[in-house]
């Protein structure tokens, strides 16, 4: 099983973890780790992690791709081992630098500083949209995940799905803002907002079922999940409306949660399993997520701690 994951503008994640973090004053780290990351990568990983192989694409900065190199020179390794699905590089190189984003993480609360990185000309482009076509043509299923690097603009996001879409069938969404709106009019296998991203777009409260059902008619998406933090998630699936509530966690990082939460789903889906199984193994991962810095799928018998804590029971709208 291949899963392209598309990163259009990855980054190198430095995780730096303070108590009692104070504005303007001189603050001691308690760790600090830095990994190459984005939101299609860091799910690449995960569903490697799961036993898929994985298609990493998107734009790399030259000048600094040799953090990214290292990872997939390392996934190669992992992948020696049966269980393990393979990470393989097919980023298109950009001039420039891969942009740095700082995530100070402090007893549970992320604050995010994210870099610009680099900027993408129209031979660019032109180049990914070739090879993402070709890629998409020879895998399972397609994610494209996390924001758009300068340069790319959404009418170049717009023409990017029309292609995916237009091969393969199961083209699985994770954006915000703008890009978000873009998707929401694509008929799409699956798409993963939260509700706060679902408020941006459309003006309206999205935080009970009943707002997010309003909101969501009608759309030409398959599998609709939106994710509440340890509020849980709805996912909306045809006609049947499914929930799960996380099990209580010390939260270290919520920084790759999501992504997990979207590869779950994705690999769930992708083996069939029944849809209550699909949505309590995905929201375990997710929160195995915000328990550890960096990007990893838990273990088995740490997966099956944590599906033991999972709630997971069909909603109806009132």
């Amino acid at each position: 099983m291949r899963v392209l994951c598309i990163t259009l503008n990855p980054a190198i994640d430095m995780t730096v973890s303070v108590v009692g973090l104070k504005v303007g004053e001189v603050n001691r780290a308690t760790t600090a780790q830095s990994d190459p990351a984005g939101k299609g990568l860091n799910a690449a990983q995960i569903l490697a992690d799961l036993g898929m192989d994985a298609v990493a694409s998107g734009f790399l900065g030259e000048q600094n791709a040799s953090v990214f190199e290292e990872l997939f020179a390392h996934r190669q390794q992992l992948a020696s081992d049966e269980s393990v699905g393979t990470v393989t590089d097919e980023f298109v190189r950009v001039a420039g630098e891969t942009r740095t984003n700082i995530k100070l993480t402090d007893q549970g609360t992320t604050t995010d500083i994210n870099g610009t990185g680099f900027v993408v000309g129209e031979q660019d482009k032109s180049a990914l949209l070739t090879k993402l076509t070709k890629l998409a043509k020879d895998c399972q299923a397609v994610l494209i995940a996390g924001s758009v690097p300068q340069g790319f603009e959404m009418a170049d996001f717009d023409a990017l799905l029309s292609a995916l879409t237009a091969v393969n069938d199961k083209v699985a969404v994770d954006v915000s803002g703008k890009a978000l709106k873009v998707a929401l009019k694509h008929q799409l296998w699956l798409i993963k907002p939260n509700d706060d991203e679902l408020f941006e777009i459309f003006g309206q409260s999205a935080k009970t079922l009943n707002e997010q059902a309003a909101l969501l008619a009608g759309l030409p998406i398959e599998h609709i999940v939106v994710s509440m933090g340890e509020r849980g998630v709805h996912w909306f699936c045809g006609d049947e409306i499914y929930g799960s509530l996380p099990p209580k966690m010390t939260v270290k990082s919520t920084v790759g949660a999501g992504d997990t939460l979207t590869a779950g789903m994705m690999a769930g889906l992708l083996a069939g399993l029944a849809p209550t199984d699909i949505l309590a193994r995905a929201t375990a991962l997710s929160a195995h997520a915000v328990s550890i810095v960096g990007f990893k799928a838990a273990s088995p018998d740490r997966l099956d701690e944590l599906l033991a804590k999972v709630s997971v029971q069909p909603l109806q709208l009132s």
